[in-house]
């Protein structure tokens, strides 16, 4: 079975907590805080895997969470941070933010190996907040949240040339007779189901990728029948060879499939307009009589938009070679480089908040109602009666963007804020 998309759910590791404890020995009445650190989380990494050419696995496993990292232990011992959780995947694979669909890696070209979510840092233990006024702090820091996101795996085939065109014209007899591909080939639609690559050897050093995109129908750009799944194996070629049956052996006209399957192109994807196209004006060896000659027509209608016609009968071979070295001259002009997908997502800078998940509300009495299951867990962390913790609790509600939360809430100097069992005035 062939998989080329998938959307799975990815969590980083929570960092371990930060240890309370004091140093207890004999004949030492006073031993100061000597609690550990907590571990780091795992991270979310995403690495290519040579031998993977499918996302059929994720149609299995849709949840990927790696461990937390260990918490700190009394006499200054550091918690044990987390293995990294390695997803491997076939090259070619792009992810997303499922909710915006903005990219936010291609695991193409040099990119073999990306982290996607950063594990949570190691809370501090109560050993870093000694100081000559607090010699005996009660509290530590707790561990960073992990990042969690749903993302969609998109695999794009990398191609340097692309087959197109409606199903059963010849695009997998054409690909199976230039290169070493063996694709399914029977006289009925939607024989392929599945892209095919195939190398072809042109010699002395001369070739190209060449990929078969199964069959496209009209309403393909909306999604009618499979036309996502196969339209997006075509973003990355750099070259279309748009095969069309010249002989008209179904009864439909030749002229009109083109500009059919050039306007679900253009409507998927409007930079498609801009790839290079040749036309194969394939099954020659199909056209009897003495009418009109379709390939003629076909030339009349496109050559004079820039795009060249080269008929050809994939069947005998008659023509193939000069449409592939007409493809090749075309590549030789184009970026070498691989079409690559730009970021366009950093899961990095998703807000502390959405890690930190908290509500802001304004109660009838004016005060202002800040809760949340890390506020309360912090608050039985932190000691407010010392200078040092309140600093602390000062930058949590800081950099947890509570603080700007309640500016956009509308608080006021000298309004009341509640958390849990802890009350205050507000000041900046």
């Amino acid at each position: 079975m062939f998989a080329d998309r998938a959307k799975v759910f990815i969590k980083s590791g929570k960092g371990g907590d930060g240890h309370v404890s004091f140093r207890r020995e004999l004949y030492v009445p006073a031993g100061g805080p000597d609690g550990g650190d907590g571990g780091r989380g795992g991270d979310i990494i995403f690495e290519v895997d040579e031998g993977l050419n499918t996302l059929v696995d994720f149609r299995q496993v849709r949840k990927y969470v790696a461990k937390n990292g260990e918490p700190g232990g009394k006499k200054r011992c550091h918690g044990a941070s987390a293995k990294d959780l390695v997803i491997k995947v076939p090259e070619g694979t792009v992810i997303k933010d499922f909710e915006s669909g903005k990219v936010i890696a291609d695991m193409s070209g040099e990119n073999r190996r990306e982290v996607i979510l950063k594990g949570g840092k190691g809370g501090l233990g109560n050993m870093h907040y000694a100081t000559s006024t607090m010699q005996a702090p009660k509290y530590a820091q707790p561990g960073q949240e992990g990042q969690e996101l749903w993302v969609m795996l998109e695999l794009k085939v990398i191609a340097d040339v692309g087959l197109v065109g409606f199903p059963n014209v010849g695009k997998s007899t054409l690909l199976s007779r230039v290169s070493n591909a063996r694709p399914k080939i029977a006289n009925y639609h939607f024989t392929t189901l599945d892209p095919h690559l195939g190398v072809v050897d042109l010699g002395d050093s001369a070739g190209f990728v060449m990929a078969d995109i199964p069959g496209l129908i009209e309403g393909a750009s909306q999604g009618v029948g499979l036309g996502h799944d196969f339209l997006r194996h075509i973003e990355r070629t750099k070259v279309l060879i748009h095969v069309v049956d010249a002989a008209s052996t179904e009864g439909r006209d030749p002229v009109e499939d083109i500009r059919t399957i050039n306007e679900e192109l253009w409507a998927y994807n409007q930079e498609l307009k801009q790839r290079p196209q040749v036309i194969a004006a394939n099954k020659t060896d199909a056209i009897y009589g003495d009418g009109e000659d379709p390939v003629a027509r076909i030339r009349q209608a496109f050559e004079p938009e820039g795009i060249k016609v080269y008929p050809i009968s994939a069947v005998s071979g008659q023509g193939v070679k000069e449409l592939l070295f007409g493809v090749y001259d075309i590549l030789k002009g184009l970026d070498t480089k691989p079409v690559i997908f730009e970021k366009e997502f950093d899961p990095s800078s998703l807000q502390a908040g959405m890690n930190l998940p908290y509500t802001v509300e304004r109660g009838e009495d004016g005060e202002y109602i800040v809760e949340g299951p890390r506020i309360e867990k912090m608050l039985g962390y932190t000691n407010l009666e010392s200078e040092k913790g309140f600093v602390f609790f000062q930058n949590f509600l800081k950099d947890s963007g509570i603080l700007e939360e309640l500016e956009k809430a509308g608080i006021e100097e000298g309004d009341t804020v509640r958390m849990y069992g802890l009350v205050f005035d507000y000041y900046k």
